[in-house]
């Protein structure tokens, strides 16, 4: 079973950035699409950004279209969330989830605050 462990969040002020990591182990990491889902107080999980990985094809949902950009290093089994012009609206717990088939795997989240 593929483990993931994010990293990166924080507090910060609206219009700065933050790039988190998702840095996975236990398992071969070939094959997955890596994807950042993102959960605001009271509000449903929704998916921010995904990342394929037999052709790096990316998907953004609109709001973050622009701001964020989503990577991987397979060398270091990492998938990186990029986001700029941070807004209050982006304040949610951020997971990072590797899909192969049935195979489904989640981090255990880390928060992002923007504040000012």
């Amino acid at each position: 079973q593929l483990q993931l462990v994010e990293s990166g969040g924080g507090l910060v002020q609206p219009g700065e950035s933050l790039t988190l990591s998702c840095a996975a182990s236990g398992a071969p990491w070939d094959g997955y699409a890596i994807g950042w889902f993102r959960q605001a107080p009271g509000k449903e999980r929704e998916g921010v950004s995904s990342i394929r990985n037999d052709n790096g094809n990316t998907l953004y949902t609109e709001s973050v279209k622009g701001r964020f950009t989503i990577s991987r290093d397979d060398a270091k089994n990492t998938v990186y969330l990029q986001m700029n012009s941070l807004r209050p609206e982006d304040t949610a717990v951020y997971y990072c989830n590797a899909a192969l088939g049935a195979l489904d795997s989640w981090g255990q989240g880390t928060q992002v605050t923007v504040s000012s």
